[in-house]
């Protein structure tokens, strides 16, 4: 049984990472960042010089920005958050934009002068963002997670400063208290009532996107075509699942509950458990705990490797729910072990090369081998240590995926960019 510490520092990570979201995050951290910037400068800036790194650049470029009229990129974040955001509300900046906001953002974009420049920085996730308004200038800096205001600085006087020390979990709970056989032991017997209220509001906002990317024509529609290919409960968690990313990369306004700072992590990690089990008949409880172990064992695996890098991290939360899909089969610690590890052996290669349509292709992928995993192991077929990046164990594993993501991927992404900006 896990002791009380332990079990309270688990909920202190669900709580800080199942967060609500309006958008992608990526460019909801340019609009908070934007209109922290306009509320210390005391107005809308005349014009912005916007410095960020290269994993914004790239995860910014080609999503759709909510709200914006359908615009895309670094320019149209900055200015829904000039125009019309709500740094108070955080990820939630621009849920409440108008149809006037929208026309005053594009005369907003015509009007003001917006510099944007990608300078080096220890940091994966970066923005500054710097304005002049008549006599007075202002700038804020975000670093390492999407709300995480390090730097705020008011005609030359700074207001606040933090070190910049490029570590991704920089701020947040301590997450090495993570590991599977505890994840395991906690879902199984932590009261109900301590994780229902968190779960249950992922599901409902998760499962309204999803069904509203099936229902109608968002980007590539990959979750409808993959229906078509079968009804099948496994297809049907595939689709479900990228469909709530066809909807969400392609500017649908509904928001999402979060994972590891990732709106598709936190459609990818519960919409196809929750899909799956309602198919099997799996009643609301296990569904609500199969869920909760997708996504620790998602955060787990994204801790070695960052809030953003050039490693897909929808993969890592499809691995996550294939767990959550081998537990409502009735998968113990064993299995889940060799599920993760069969899972992460197949698509570890999979690249992040920005938020976009595709997006939801590499979900249904991930998801598709987090299921292979399993029945995998259910064969008698698993792969061994030495198999590529596969370790002694599913830890070993972990920290195996963590390395590969944050060191050998490096110039990996500086490559990515530079084919994407080119």
């Amino acid at each position: 049984m896990l002791n009380e510490k332990k079990m309270d520092a688990y909920i202190a990570i669900l709580k800080e990472e199942l967060l609500l979201a309006t958008g992608c995050t990526e460019p909801i951290a340019v609009a908070y960042c934007a209109a922290k910037l306009r509320e210390v400068l005391g107005g809308k800036p005349e014009e912005i010089l916007a410095e960020v790194s290269g994993n914004i650049l790239k995860n910014v470029k080609s999503v759709v920005v909510p709200n914006a009229g359908g615009r895309r990129g670094i320019d149209a974040a900055i200015a829904v958050g000039i125009v019309a955001g709500d740094a108070d509300a955080e990820l939630q900046v621009i849920a409440n934009v108008t149809e006037d906001d929208e026309a005053a953002i594009e005369s907003y974009l015509k009007n003001t002068p917006i510099k944007v420049t990608c300078p080096e920085t220890p940091c994966m996730l970066d923005i500054k963002l710097s304005g002049k308004m008549g006599e007075h200038s202002a700038a804020v800096r975000v670093a390492n997670n999407h709300t995480n205001i390090i730097y705020i600085e008011k005609d030359g006087e700074i207001l606040k400063q933090l070190p910049v020390t490029g570590n991704a979990e920089d701020n947040l709970q301590d997450k090495s208290v993570l590991n599977v056989k505890d994840i395991l032991e906690f879902i199984e017997t932590v009261p109900l009532n301590r994780i229902e209220p968190l779960i249950s509001q992922q599901i409902a906002c998760n499962t309204a996107i999803a069904k509203e990317g099936i229902e109608n024509s968002w980007g590539a529609n990959i979750g409808s075509n993959l229906l078509k290919t079968s009804q099948d409960p496994e297809t049907q968690a595939r689709a479900w699942a990228a469909a709530g990313s066809d909807a969400r990369m392609n500017g649908c306004e509904m928001p999402v509950v979060i994972v590891s700072g990732s709106g598709n992590q936190g459609i990818t990690a519960s919409v196809p458990v929750w899909k799956y089990g309602t198919l099997t008949g799996a009643d609301e409880e296990k569904i609500i705990r199969a869920i909760c172990l997708s996504d620790l064992i998602t955060i787990h695996q994204k801790t070695g490797i960052g809030r953003l890098s050039a490693y897909c991290g929808a993969v890592s939360a499809g691995v996550g729910a294939g767990c959550g899909i081998a537990w409502l089969r009735g998968a113990d610690y064993d299995a889940l072990s060799h599920t993760l590890q069969n899972a992460v052996g197949m698509i570890s290669g999979c690249i992040c090369d920005g938020a976009k349509a595709s997006c939801a292709s590499k979900i249904a992928m991930g998801v598709g081998c987090g299921i292979l995993g399993y029945n995998m192991y259910c064969s008698g077929d698993n792969f061994q240590a030495g198999d590529g990046i596969v370790g002694e164990d599913v830890e070993d594993t972990i920290r195996n995926i963590g390395v590969l993501a944050s060191q050998g991927m490096l110039e990996t992404d500086r490559v990515i960019l530079k084919i994407m900006t080119e």
